[in-house]
């Protein structure tokens, strides 16, 4: 099965229902298979080995991106926030390429041979036309559908490698086809060039659920368009939900259609849940999993487990509020030892994923072993129930003294401290012990920083070789638009503070 079988068939079970936007600017799914079919035709006389998209979330991008799998050529949108060098430099990787740009990016990319750019409207335009639209030849499944560059927090960025068999076997595995009542919209806020972004299209389409895209993030645009939309289903990473419930709490607005809300991307701190939970008393929350190389979500959180978890009775039932919940039916999820050894429940390791979704491929290589199972570099382990609990990647272990010690449970512990807003910690190198542990925290509103209090509630709470060394209070954390923290900037800053401090 390829991606444009997931588009037909939702047209031939709704064409007339409203795919993406609203009212008389919305298409239909009629409108989107026909557009999407004119730009195939163009674009397999193109000659070109891959389309990338520069732009915002706008209604275009289901268009390009149905067009572009129709055409059975890879789609490839870039992270608009890159450099200009950096982005060139992934331009080049891929031609010969047609790049469709926004009108204010387009002039980011430098003409040369083998790159070809066109705005967005233009492309548009030319999907009205249904020139050749029933010439196209079928796509193997087992053809490169979307490539997508790794966020580069630690190093270089490469090119996943998503073929038609891995989304469509994560769409089919995890959404019920044509489940959506027509009331029902997802608002699709996160960018088009994270995993998250193209799944989220090709999930609505498969459901049947109206698209309705926000181009660019902020808290405000948020709950206005999630209110005047009657949004029902929305997703969204740590940052951006703890900046809307701000809004919603400074402002009193509400969002009224809210069903479900799921969350994911990045390490969510319990508290924000909680928060999320006592001021939308009727949404169902969901934590969603996964990676790139995986297709999007391998491990789920549901509203039920929420809510037990909440309410649980037990540590062990109340700490599950922390996991990202357990593996979905279609994957096979195993925490192995350094030397690759499986290990029992309770123990941690790092995670290896198996499953007809996961590709664990680059333009470069494949990740996976012979059995198929995909090293996922994070850190975690599985209570006996099954439930997945993550603790940060397997490059963010600090070794102090040969002793290896994980960030995430000091970051947990602080962040439970009234005073702390967020916190993050980090290894930074030392004479003696080769690195020492160190944090970063945000202060609540109005709470005062104490750095040996902060210390004291740490030692009360864990070994004492976990107490951080110093504790420093910034404004805010470092980042990346999808809710990862940069960790490897931030221990960068402090390892130069460190050595600057040591002159």
């Amino acid at each position: 099965m390829n991606l444009a079988m997931l588009l037909e068939m939702a047209t031939e079970s709704g064409p007339d229902r409203i795919a993406v936007g609203a009212g008389s600017h919305g298409l239909t799914y009629r409108q989107l298979l026909h557009r999407s079919r004119a730009l195939a035709a163009r674009w397999r006389e193109s000659g070109h080995a891959n389309i990338a998209v520069l732009d915002l979330n706008t209604p275009a991008v289901p268009v390009l991106l149905f067009g572009a799998a129709l055409a059975g050529i890879p789609f490839v949108p870039l992270n608009y926030r890159l450099t200009d060098a950096q982005l060139n430099e992934a331009v080049d990787r891929l031609a010969p390429v047609t790049v469709v740009a926004g009108s204010s990016a387009a002039q980011r990319i430098t003409p040369r041979a083998g790159v070809e750019v066109r705005y967005t409207n233009d492309v548009l335009t030319d999907a009205l036309s249904p020139a050749g639209e029933d010439e196209l030849p079928f796509v193997d499944p087992d053809d490169p559908a979307v490539l997508l560059f790794t966020s580069g927090t630690t190093g270089v960025p490469k090119a996943a490698v998503l073929r038609h068999r891995h989304l469509t076997n994560y769409i089919i595995g995890t959404v019920e086809f044509w489940n959506a009542g027509e009331d029902e919209a997802i608002l699709v806020s996160v960018p088009n060039y994270h995993i998250a972004g193209i799944s989220s299209v090709l999930s609505s389409v498969y459901s049947g659920r109206r698209m309705v895209q926000l181009p660019a993030f902020s808290p405000e645009a948020w709950v206005e368009l999630a209110a005047a939309q009657r949004i029902t289903q929305a997703m969204v990473v740590p940052t951006m939900l703890g900046r809307i419930l701000d809004v919603l709490e400074a402002t009193g607005a509400t969002v009224p259609a809210l069903r479900t809300l799921s969350y994911g991307g990045g390490r969510m701190p319990r508290q924000t849940v909680e928060r999320a939970m006592r001021l939308l008393p009727a949404v169902d929350f969901v934590n969603a999993y996964g990676l790139t190389e995986t297709s999007s979500t391998i491990a789920v959180l549901g509203p039920q487990d929420h809510r037990e978890a909440l309410a649980g009775e037990t540590p062990e039932v109340r700490a599950r509020l922390g996991s990202v919940g357990r593996p979905v039916p279609t994957i096979e999820v195993e925490i192995r030892d350094a030397d690759g050894a499986p290990v029992p429940h309770g123990q941690p390791g790092e995670v290896f994923v198996r499953g007809e979704q996961v590709a664990g491929e680059y333009t470069s290589h494949s990740a996976l072993d012979r059995e198929g199972w995909y090293p996922t570099r994070d850190r975690g382990w599985l209570d006996a129930e099954g439930y997945l609990f993550l603790d940060g990647r397997a490059d963010d272990v600090i070794v102090r003294g040969g002793e290896n010690i994980s960030p995430g449970e000091i970051e947990d512990v602080l962040a439970e401290h009234p005073a702390v807003a967020e916190a993050a910690v980090v290894g930074v190198g030392d004479r003696e012990w080769g690195e020492r542990v160190e944090a970063v925290v945000v202060a609540a509103p109005g709470a005062v920083v104490d750095e040996p209090a902060l210390q004291d509630w740490v030692r009360e709470r864990l070994r004492s070789t976990r107490v951080p060394a110093r504790i420093h209070e910034w404004t805010e954390l470092p980042f990346n638009e999808t809710g990862k923290l940069l960790r490897r900037k931030l221990r960068d800053e402090l390892n130069a503070s460190a050595q600057e401090m040591s002159r």
